[in-house]
Parts: structure tokens; C-alpha cells; sequence
């Protein structure tokens, strides 16, 4: 029995191998194909309605990932109301990600990450522009663009202390006096949110 075991073992071992050895190509890599069985079938049940399409049709072919690593990050920081940076290059962009503040530079490793409320810094030679960003996405890309998308976000020169700290100690306040696990959960936010605008002024 456990002679059939260790061989049944190891012939999965060896499938999986052999499958993680051959390269996958991407989705925006492959060609677009239109089922034309389908397209027909569809036609004959709904001569009227266009038939529908599928997420192969919207997407556009991968950026190209230059040869050499370029000397400058392209940023596009966008909220939902507006647009803050549109194609901008900088040097580097530090942003509050939910594991750490990250760095990004110029050839970054194709990464999404999650932000969290802090401080987004914009460097661009000797000139830094500060946000306080209270959370969203960033989306690092192998062609060295960086696209950050914040649900709110201000300049952090726009934010006023003495505001902060009593906003600070008000949900400090309602954290200690709250019953529920609502009034908690929403203590509980505005505690974090406040103490990290305080870290971002501060530091």
C-alpha cells in the first residue's frame, strides 16, 4: 500500500513539474479568437441583438517593456473626482502600501498594491510633493508606469494640525464611550485614520 502511495506521489510531482515548466503566455498576448458557431446560434435566437462580448474584446495588447530601464517613472494619480498627476515623470514615488511604505522606482517589478491612510510622497529631483491618501490601489507596470488610484487624497500642506488632534482625541473619545460594534468599527476608523494624518504631519 505504501509502494502505490509513494508512486502515485511521485507521478503527480512529475506532472506538475513538467506543466510549471512550460511558459504560459498572457491573455493580451494571445490572439483574439470569435467562435463562429456561437456568433451563428446567437443570430438565429437574437437576429436584433448584437451579440455579446467578452473581456478578450476590450483588452489591448501589453505595453511594450522597453530593453533598457528608463531614467524616469511615469505616474498617473487619479481620485474619483479628479485627476492629480497625468503622465508625469519623476524619479521616484513612495507610497503607504498595506504591507509598508514602498519605494518606486524607474523598472519596478510589475506589482499591484494596496494602499492604506498615510503619506504618498512625489520625488522629482530636488522638489517632493506630499499627499495624505486615505486608501485605494496602486498598479506598477513592467514599461515603468505607475497608476494610483486613491479614493481621497490631499496635500498634505492643506491639512491643519490643530484639526487633526482634535479629531484625534474626539474618536479617542468615542472609542473608550462606544456600546456597540458599530460605533467601534466607526471609532475604530476615524482613530487610525487621524493618528496616521498625525505620523504624515510629523514625520
Amino acid at each position: 500500500m505504501f509502494r502505490q502511495t509513494s508512486r502515485l506521489l511521485s507521478r503527480s510531482i512529475a506532472a506538475a513539474s513538467s506543466k510549471s515548466a512550460t511558459t504560459r503566455a498572457f491573455s493580451t498576448e494571445l490572439p483574439s479568437t470569435v467562435d463562429s458557431t456561437f456568433i451563428e446560434s446567437w443570430k438565429k435566437v437574437a437576429p436584433n441583438i448584437d451579440p455579446p462580448q467578452t473581456p478578450s474584446s476590450y483588452m489591448k495588447p501589453r505595453p511594450s517593456i522597453a530593453s533598457s530601464i528608463p531614467t524616469k517613472l511615469t505616474v498617473n494619480f487619479v481620485l474619483p473626482y479628479t485627476s492629480e498627476l497625468a503622465g508625469k515623470e519623476v524619479d521616484m514615488v513612495i507610497i503607504p502600501a498595506t504591507t509598508g511604505q514602498m519605494g518606486v522606482l524607474p523598472g519596478h517589478v510589475p506589482t499591484i498594491a494596496e494602499l492604506k491612510p498615510g503619506m504618498m510622497s512625489v520625488h522629482e529631483g530636488t522638489d517632493v510633493k506630499k499627499y495624505f491618501v486615505s486608501s485605494g490601489f496602486a498598479f506598477l507596470h513592467a514599461n515603468s508606469v505607475a497608476d494610483i488610484i486613491a479614493v481621497e487624497a490631499v496635500p498634505l500642506e492643506n491639512i491643519d494640525p490643530s484639526q487633526v488632534q482634535k479629531g484625534l482625541a474626539e474618536f479617542t473619545q468615542k472609542l473608550a464611550s462606544a456600546t456597540t460594534d458599530l460605533e467601534k468599527a466607526e471609532a475604530q476608523i476615524g482613530v487610525e485614520v487621524h493618528s496616521a494624518m498625525n505620523a504624515a504631519l510629523s514625520g
